[in-house]
């Protein structure tokens, strides 16, 4: 086992003494090859978007045994998880005035989780919650948000103002882990349960990123123009990608501290 770890530690060492250009384009290759990998694997892409709700239900499980178990809310950033209520708000409302469907009580599920998850924070383990490292301002995010959904929403019949929240959603979702990633960078240290939340997530999003880029070069274009015209189709993308990036970093450090048997995951300045 000791041997079979060596190339692992040796290429994790590599990687580190490469300039960030070359460590970005490492990161889009290795994406790219992953993306080529499912492509070939799973016939129906339609499965990575279940993959995806059932990675993300696994993190919303460990983040309910941390609070139930531990009694503890210790790394956990109260404003992600306001900012997730928000969205799965907004985008619960568009399900039911737009499209009715499975999504929509998947979605109800997961703001019920993410609302006790809220409560849990302020009020029963509110003595253990990091209020001090928890410092990202929200507006940072909901406001830019707000603002580019009201000038890139779809192009459907649907009414103005429920386009502008259905954009708004998407924006705000690619978004909203970055005060738990704050967190995690201003502590340096994150407990196992918190780690195999967020890494969770950042599997999640890269699955369901993963499901929309195939289905694009499956479809050749045709998926984005059924999306509508205009920037919109692109954005929806963008948004997907991007949410995927933001937790490339993260997850990069998690697996070489599970690959080096550390139980503590220790982040270095710049990881956010």
């Amino acid at each position: 086992m000791r041997g079979a770890k060596q190339p692992i530690y040796a290429g994790a060492a590599w990687v580190r003494r490469q300039p960030p250009k070359v460590k970005a384009f490492l990161c889009v290759v290795t994406g790219m090859a992953a993306l080529v990998f499912l492509r070939f694997i799973v016939h129906d892409h339609d499965n990575l978007f279940v993959a995806a709700e059932a990675v993300h239900a696994l993190g919303i499980s460990v983040l309910i045994y941390k609070l139930t178990k531990e009694r503890t809310c210790a790394g956990l950033s109260l404003k992600s998880q306001d900012l997730t209520a928000l969205f799965l708000a907004v985008r619960l409302y568009c399900s039911f005035v737009m499209e009715y469907d499975i999504h929509t009580l998947l979605d109800s599920a997961t703001l019920a989780t993410t609302l006790w998850v809220i409560y849990m924070i302020r009020f029963k383990l509110k003595s253990s919650y990091m209020e001090d490292k928890d410092n990202f301002a929200i507006y940072y995010v909901v406001v830019p948000c707000a603002l580019l959904a009201f000038a890139v929403h779809p192009s459907t019949s649907h009414n103005i103002f429920n386009r502008i929240c259905w954009a708004f959603c998407v924006y705000l979702e690619a978004v909203s882990v970055l005060p738990q990633l704050r967190l995690m960078q201003n502590t340096k240290i994150v407990e196992p349960f918190t780690a195999h939340y967020v890494f969770a997530l950042g599997v999640a999003r890269f699955l369901s990123c993963a499901h929309w880029v195939l289905q694009v070069l499956d479809t050749r274009g045709r998926l984005l123009t059924a999306l509508g015209y205009g920037l919109w189709p692109s954005m929806v993308l963008l948004a997907e990608i991007v949410q995927t990036f933001i937790l490339a970093d993260f997850c990069y450090y998690y697996v070489k501290s599970l690959i080096g048997g550390q139980l503590v995951l220790r982040l270095p300045s710049g990881v956010v």
